[in-house]
């Protein structure tokens, strides 16, 4: 648990023996050590978060499908923010603009869809932080069970959100103490078992990601090797690929001329 961040004296241990239902709803006399709460009264202090409705959509894509009559259909959740029909999104790392249709949720029209929903959306236009393709980021990471040594070029397959795709340890740019969060040393040669770094990705393959201040659920990651976890980390920095030439849709290209002229007209009226 200290190995990826949690502090035990702040995290419930609840003993429970669910063939048996002891300590799930109700005490029992074969946990009379135990003077802790229930799995269920545990369960009732758990805090909601607060959904962060209240940032530019993140919505990473799970699939995509094709469906006759309706056209294109992308479905994923949405991870901040609201998506709402009629909204003009960019879908990232292509930065091709389009417009949404509609919002669905287990077949079920959507007027928004909110943080945590799972949906499907038809896309037929863009937000004041579009998703934009990462040239590189930097990430700090925990090693955790990699039985050697970890150096410059390095390329695992990273998986964040819905990609998996490979990225290189471009550059280990700090060793930092993991209690203190201090340097340790400057470009080091090698990260081992145990150690937590500051270190530089470029991934092989176009890829958004976001720092894990602004868009959590976009912002962490965990590293696959040997069939094992061997190092996760978050995002702490991203420099984005400017989507110059991106194409837009034609429905969103006449929405903006439409948008344009009605302002033109506005303008000249108020002059």
């Amino acid at each position: 648990m200290k190995k990826v961040g949690y502090n035990p004296d702040k995290i419930l241990f609840v003993p429970i023996f669910g063939f048996e239902g002891d300590n799930m709803v109700e005490r029992s006399t074969n946990l009379d050590w135990y003077k802790g709460p229930t799995l269920l009264e545990a369960l009732d202090t758990i805090q909601e978060l607060k959904r962060p409705s209240d940032k530019p959509l993140r919505l990473p894509l799970q699939d995509v499908y094709k469906i006759g009559g309706i056209r294109t259909v992308p479905v994923g959740r949405v991870e901040t923010g609201i998506l709402k029909p009629g909204m003009v999104v960019t879908v990232g790392p292509t930065g091709l603009t389009t417009e949404v249709k509609y919002v669905e949720m287990h077949h079920k029209a959507l007027q928004e869809a909110l943080p945590g929903d799972n949906v499907g959306f038809n896309v037929n236009n863009v937000a004041d932080d579009p998703a934009k393709e990462a040239i590189d980021f930097a990430s700090q990471v925990i090693i955790m069970n990699h039985p050697g040594q970890i150096r410059n070029g390095y390329a695992p397959v990273l998986n964040c959100h819905t990609s998996h795709i490979a990225v290189k340890f471009a550059e280990l740019l700090t060793k930092i103490d993991r209690r203190s969060g201090k340097q340790l040393e400057k470009e080091p040669k090698f990260l081992k078992n145990g150690d937590v770094g500051l270190v530089k990705m470029i991934p092989s393959k176009p890829m958004v990601v976001e720092t894990f201040a602004e868009y959590p659920p976009l912002g962490h990651f965990a590293i696959r090797d040997m069939r094992q976890t061997v190092v996760v980390g978050v995002i702490k920095n991203v420099e984005k690929k400017d989507p110059t030439g991106a194409k837009v849709t034609k429905a969103t290209a006449k929405k903006g001329a439409k948008v344009a002229k009605a302002t033109a007209k506005h303008c000249n009226m108020s002059q």
